[in-house]
């Protein structure tokens, strides 16, 4: 979602994570060092019982912590057992209670490299692509990848007959080619398709891409088309069954071919019941059951639209959309972002090591790792002359892919700087800069944000509907990503009105409007909860209404990542939800009323 609530009220329920390191690490400064030498281990049992029950040892070795663990079962009068001494350290590094204790139960209590590698595979099994979505899945990893695009082959529909014609006949065409290449009779369009062919795409793709782009588009054009279409094919293959929208393509070719008609008959019913303006709904995709079934029996019963902008961007945002926007003729941004974390970051190449296999990042976070966490993988890693055990691989893979970190020198990783989140997001250089805000809200704002070219991928079919411009209803607007792909689209922003409760992001969004010279008028608000019937009349008359009402409602109890107060649309911030409902259909009644 691009809107926050409010600035500070919702950072009780903002990402814990952060807090909880800084208290393991406050408990560790205030505890005896533990090295390599059993010496240098406190011999007091109960210190040691202290540190294993706090989760502090979790980052050092295993041969350190079974060290500890002995001299602590051996002098303590505490009474604590071994086992809940290993439960308690395995728990410290993120697995379950009942994934420790069925590891434990496999291999004793005597081996604890036994037992975390143990854990390491159970983890890797439930984190499989072949199995629906958890929260803990790595989209980020090279397995992932790798069945990720087994996925989407195509070849399921169409018959074994089928498959050797189609692959002869495109063999073939580009025979071809490349006969009339060596006899120098290609024309320009052709030079243009044998170019594609020979990277790799179908010369039935590039056809479609040149029918649809014009003869006189580029090979960069018309490669950005052909990705910008097997994107859509692809958007939502990998999300769980039971939030996957029901117009996804699977079965034989008849199976298929049904479920396109249906979805294109879907679309035609759009069209005739749902008048103007159009809207565009956005939220995390993986919310607690049933939620997402609820924003579309309120938003007219349309279906979302599931997209992870990993396939914009080098970096994954899984989200629902809900709209009644066209779904031809869509177009990406050019130019096309970077896609992976080496093209975006091509110096980190020098320092990435061989046994870390990711190439997008995941999920932009509100908050960043603090630096003595970055200090510790440092510290163990240099430990080291060449690679480290596949344990200590493994934990630095966990924290790189939790918090987003990149190689920024030997055995050096770091968070990404928020002039870097904004190029990942789509957002132009210091979008979030000077003014007065703080890291922190930068941070904040940036985690809570659309990811600008997903979101102008949907918006590119307003650019012929609305050629002389576009009044736009903005709902928790945040620090503007709507605006800023409509501007990038290149569709005048004749009106905007905004809706936002955070004071940072309406002066992000007032600074971005003014440095870009926006010939319109920018009207802002602060809460969506004050944006009444009276209010909403007049501004639709001042300005003769609005053309799209676009939004994402705060996503604070919808998220995987709230432990606290994860209540669906009934939670305090999610719940305005329904001011988005609320105020869509206001705009609606009172357009139908003027028609009238």
């Amino acid at each position: 979602m691009d809107g926050n609530v409010s600035g500070e009220e919702s950072a009780s329920v903002d990402w814990t994570t952060d807090d909880e390191l800084d208290l393991a690490e406050t408990v560790t400064s205030s505890q005896p060092t533990l090295t390599t030498c059993r010496e240098a281990i406190p011999c007091n049992g109960e210190d040691i019982i202290e540190l294993l029950t706090s989760n502090v040892l979790y980052s050092f070795s295993s041969s350190i912590c079974m060290i500890a663990i002995e001299q602590a079962t051996a002098s303590s009068s505490a009474g604590v057992s071994r086992f809940k001494l290993l439960i308690n350290h395995f728990v410290g590094m993120g697995f379950s209670e009942k994934m420790v204790s069925k590891a434990i139960e496999e291999n004793g209590e005597g081996d604890t490299e036994a037992i975390l590698n143990t854990l390491l595979t159970y983890s890797t099994l439930e984190e499989s692509p072949q199995q629906p979505l958890s929260m803990n899945s790595d989209p980020s990893s090279s397995d992932y990848n790798e069945t990720f695009l087994d996925d989407f082959s195509d070849v399921d529909s169409w018959s074994e007959n089928e498959i050797e014609v189609k692959t002869e006949s495109m063999s073939e065409k580009h025979k071809m080619l490349l006969a009339l290449e060596s006899s120098g009779s290609l024309s320009e369009e052709e030079e243009k398709l044998l170019a594609l062919a020979n990277m790799g795409y179908s010369v039935e793709e590039a056809s479609i891409a040149m029918q649809r782009c014009g003869p006189e588009a580029s090979v960069t054009v018309l490669t950005d088309f052909i990705c910008a279409a097997q994107m859509a094919r692809e958007e939502d293959c990998y999300l769980p069954e039971d939030v996957k929208p029901k117009h996804i393509y699977d079965g034989n070719s008849k199976k298929k071919k049904r479920k396109f008609l249906e979805m294109q008959k879907r679309t035609n019913v759009v069209e005739e019941t749902i008048r103007p303006p159009y809207f565009y709904y956005e939220n995390v995709a993986l919310a607690p059951k049933g939620v997402w079934d609820t924003i579309s029996r309120f938003l007219y019963e349309i279906e979302p639209e599931f997209v992870d902008s990993k396939y914009f961007s080098a970096t994954a945002r899984k989200r629902g959309y809900v709209h009644n926007l066209p779904i031809q003729n869509r177009f990406p941004l050019i130019p096309q972002p970077p896609l992976t974390i080496q093209q975006a970051f091509p110096l980190s190449r020098k320092w990435w090591p061989s046994w870390d296999p990711r190439d997008k990042l995941n999920c932009i976070q509100t908050a960043i790792a603090s630096a003595k966490l970055t200090e510790r993988i440092r510290t163990a890693l240099e430990r080291y002359e060449g690679d480290p055990p596949e344990s200590v691989q493994r934990y630095v893979l966990e924290q790189c892919r939790k918090w987003n970190l990149v190689w920024v020198g030997r055995n050096k990783l770091a968070p990404l700087e928020p002039d870097e989140i904004e190029m990942l997001l789509g957002f132009p250089k210091n979008h979030t800069r000077g003014g007065g805000i703080s890291r922190t809200d930068r941070y904040k704002s940036l985690g809570n944000s659309f990811q600008v070219d997903t979101v102008a991928y949907h918006l590119s079919v307003l650019k012929d509907i609305f050629p002389n411009g576009i009044n736009v209803l903005s709902l928790f607007s945040g620090i503007g990503g709507a605006e800023v792909a409509l501007h990038r689209l290149g569709i005048k922003l004749k009106n905007v009105v905004s809706i936002e409760k955070s004071k940072v992001n309406r002066d992000i969004v007032r600074s971005w409007w003014e440095q870009t010279n926006q010939p319109g008028n920018l009207i802002d608000f602060d809460d969506v909860r004050l944006f009444e019937g009276e209010r909403v009349e007049q501004i639709i008359n001042s300005i003769g209404g609005f053309d799209l009402v676009v939004g994402g409602s705060p996503c604070n109890n919808l998220a995987g990542s709230n432990r606290v107060s994860r209540d669906g649309l009934e939670g305090k911030e999610s719940s305005l939800f329904y001011d988005y409902f609320r105020i869509l259909d206001l705009v609606r009644c009172i357009m139908r009323n003027r028609q009238m």
